[in-house]
């Protein structure tokens, strides 16, 4: 596929993810200015979404806005990723409990994707988008799916991250210490790990839909997390043990 034909879907992506953030009505210099995109590339593009159906334009007030289009075409993930619709609840009761960004983190290939996060209003140092990738050897949610994996398959992506050069060199005994903690603890505890002053406590959930395995964390400044970590474990082990049931 030409360079062009790339850059030109990464922008429209990257249009649509503006709206997510803003969920209102936007203008086009709006758009661009956040993007830093140029004006007529931009305009053009979108000028082609709106033809395409997945935008809506307001000649009154000069402003776009997505279609239920675009509705459509995601509303069928949330089921596939997560199940019945209890999982996205219970986060949303984890996030009311903590008082902290609750996170929700699936592997990405040589990565730990997060794919849904509730912030807290409580200062945290790094406030991410959906679709962050983190180290899968390196980041405690990492280390939480691969400690559902066998020894052997822990082992081939391991030496894949080394080849890679993804988030530096470990030897065999170095991770498999580090998932042997995750499994006798039943969770991880993640310290200063990719953002100084940040830890995650987290721990696998059920097996979803396909067989896929999600990670649940709870992020916030490591000071208060040291405070409230048998409140958090608790919370994480009770959210779990419902779902499992539910």
């Amino acid at each position: 596929m030409a360079d062009g034909a790339v850059k030109s879907a990464q922008r429209a992506l990257e249009i649509l993810e503006v709206f997510a953030r803003h969920k209102r009505p936007l203008a086009l210099k709006e758009i661009l200015d956040e993007l830093g995109y140029p004006t007529s590339s931009g305009s053009a593009l979108m000028k082609s979404l709106v033809q395409l159906g997945y935008l809506d334009y307001d000649r009154e007030r000069r402003t776009y806005f997505p279609t239920m289009r675009i509705a459509v075409l995601g509303a069928w993930v949330p089921g596939a990723l997560f199940g019945d619709g209890q999982l996205l609840p219970a986060l949303e009761d984890l996030h009311r409990k903590t008082g902290e960004t609750v996170i929700l983190a699936v592997q990405s290939d040589l990565h730990a994707q997060y794919v849904h996060l509730i912030h807290s209003a409580e200062p945290l140092q790094v406030r991410v988008p959906p679709g962050t990738l983190r180290p899968l050897a390196r980041s405690g949610l990492g280390l939480v799916l691969l400690s559902g994996k066998t020894d052997a398959e822990i082992e081939r992506l391991r030496r894949r991250i080394n080849a890679a050069g993804e988030g530096g060199v470990q030897s065999r005994e170095e991770l498999m210490a580090r998932v042997g903690e995750v499994r006798a603890r039943g969770y991880a505890l993640s310290k200063n790990a990719i953002s100084p002053g940040v830890g995650v406590i987290g721990a696998a959930l059920p097996k979803g839909p396909f067989g896929r395995v999600a990670a649940v964390g709870v992020a916030g400044a490591v000071a208060r997390l040291d405070e409230k970590k048998d409140a958090i474990v608790a919370d994480l082990q009770a959210m779990i043990q419902w779902l499992e049931h539910a």
